[in-house]
């Protein structure tokens, strides 16, 4: 099975690299990822000084997680004297230097990292929503390197494709979509106060919950743009969600917050169960699910009512306590009340035992 592929020219082995955060901070957590047979690298967001960062500063939901860091703990020169150099040397895979933040911290950042640097990845979370101002920054990088650089978007953002357009226009490689959400908020009920934050108590939310958000903007910049590179970033955690963003439109995808709830080994796991995956659903390689262009917009307006199959129906009621429209109620089996029936498709989705079919699925 051919798990390799290209971003902006660069070759990986598999589509499968971290994303900037806590567990690429140094040169002891790269290697140890790099160990787990990842496709690239990608470094902690390096900026000018190093951050004051709040403690305790990190903590995991259900299937999020919720972070006050900002950028690397550590200066620029402790980067450029003592972890970069040995990254060099001993580092075997593609190199994304990930940099923030404004035009003039690039105009510094940029040639002295250069040569360490297979390519960048540019964070504009604290740069805001002016894409003139974005623009100006990313004339600033393609000024001081010939290098790939990867421009990350944030949710935030209120037109993402402009914001890829603009990044095109001056000279980006490509999109890293998305950064995580926010501003986001957890809170202590029983001690009334803010758990992890900044003076203001925010944080940023990252993970599973923010795939469906992550999904839907690579769709959009890849549809507009099918011909520039995007890295798919936000709610990996298995082989499968990988195939869904290269189905998306993505070219590669970065992983993190997951491997922070469930283990750093997950690296692993999924690029050992990626060959698996992509055969189960039918596909040879890698380039053949980029190839692959992703069905939607086949919209009706008549419902198809949910047909139930009374030999895996456990009659746990699980449909009828949701339907939003009263349109299922149990008589010795789960009957379906034509004439209130919506055709939502949420009794489907929620059934444990894949009992209800004839709305989703076709």
């Amino acid at each position: 099975m051919n798990l390799s592929t290209k971003i902006a020219g660069i070759e990986l082995k598999n589509p499968l690299l971290p994303a900037s955060g806590p567990l690429v901070g140094d040169y002891e957590k790269m290697m140890t990822l790099a160990g787990f047979g990842l496709g690239g690298m990608v470094t902690k967001t390096i900026s000018i000084k190093g951050a004051d960062v709040p403690r305790p500063c990190i903590i995991a939901n259900k299937d999020s997680i919720m972070n006050a860091e900002l950028w690397s703990e550590y200066p620029l020169e402790q980067w450029l004297e003592e972890i970069l150099p040995k990254l060099k040397k001993d580092l075997d895979i593609p190199l994304i230097i990930s940099v923030g933040y404004t035009k003039e911290d690039m105009e510094k950042l940029i040639p002295v990292l250069d040569p360490y640097a297979d390519a960048f990845e540019v964070s504009t979370h604290y740069v805001g929503k002016d894409l003139s101002v974005i623009g100006e920054t990313v004339k600033t990088i393609r000024k001081n390197t010939k290098k790939p650089f990867f421009m990350k978007v944030s949710p935030h953002m209120p037109d993402h494709v402009a914001f890829a357009e603009v990044a095109r226009k001056n000279g980006a490689s490509g999109i890293a979509a998305v950064n995580s959400l926010g501003p986001s908020m957890k809170i202590d009920l029983a001690n009334r106060k803010v758990l992890v934050g900044n003076d203001k108590g925010e944080v940023w939310t990252s993970g599973p919950a923010i795939k469906p958000v992550a999904l839907a903007i690579v769709n959009k910049i890849k549809s507009a743009m099918p011909d520039f590179t995007v890295i798919g970033v936000g709610g990996v955690a298995t082989a499968e969600d990988v195939v869904e963003f290269l189905l998306a439109g993505a070219d590669a995808v970065q992983m993190l917050s997951a491997a922070m709830l469930h283990g750093k080994d997950l690296y692993e796991k999924i690029i050992k169960d990626l060959p698996q995956v992509l055969e189960k659903y039918d596909f040879s390689s890698v380039e053949e699910v980029r190839n692959t262009k992703l069905e939607k917009g086949n919209i009706k307006f008549e419902p198809d009512n949910p047909i139930i199959d009374e030999d895996k129906c456990i009659k746990c009621s699980v449909c009828i306590k949701v339907c939003p429209y009263f349109a299922l109620n149990m008589d010795e089996k789960v009957k379906v009340n034509i004439e209130k029936c919506f055709g939502c498709g949420l009794c489907e989705s929620k059934c444990p035992t894949k009992a209800i079919s004839g709305v989703l699925k076709k």
